[in-house]
């Protein structure tokens, strides 16, 4: 049902630096971009993720409670994605691992403190 998710940031250049290294080992490339936003994924037909320049012109700030989840297909590429987003600067909000008895996943902040996870059932 989502069609895209676009994250606040300050800096385009930064976060599309950080977002083609990670979305680039599932394959997703940049599918649009312009001035003040880059946006990356697999077809126009599936759904992206994309980074912008808020539209009023304030700073990008994080949601608290807001995060986006993306789905993985087993928990060897969650614990490799969360690997790679750490090795690019991301921080840590719970490591790669099960979540009760059929999720797991890893979680983390990109470089401008918006919250993600790599997922997958099991």
């Amino acid at each position: 049902m989502i069609g895209y998710v676009t994250l606040g940031t300050n800096d385009v250049e930064k976060a599309a630096k950080f977002y083609d290294a990670l979305l680039g080992e599932i394959g997703a490339k940049r599918i649009m971009e312009g001035d003040t936003f880059v946006a990356w994924g697999t077809s126009m037909e599936t759904p992206g993720i994309g980074v912008i320049k808020p539209y009023d012109g304030n700073a990008a700030s994080v949601g608290n409670g807001v995060m986006v989840a993306l789905s993985c297909d087993k928990p060897e590429t969650v614990d490799k994605l969360y690997k790679k987003a750490i090795s690019l600067g991301a921080k840590d909000e719970g490591p790669a691992g099960p979540r009760g008895d059929n999720f797991y996943a890893g979680y983390f902040r990109d470089p401008d403190g918006n919250k993600l996870n790599f997922f997958c059932m099991t």
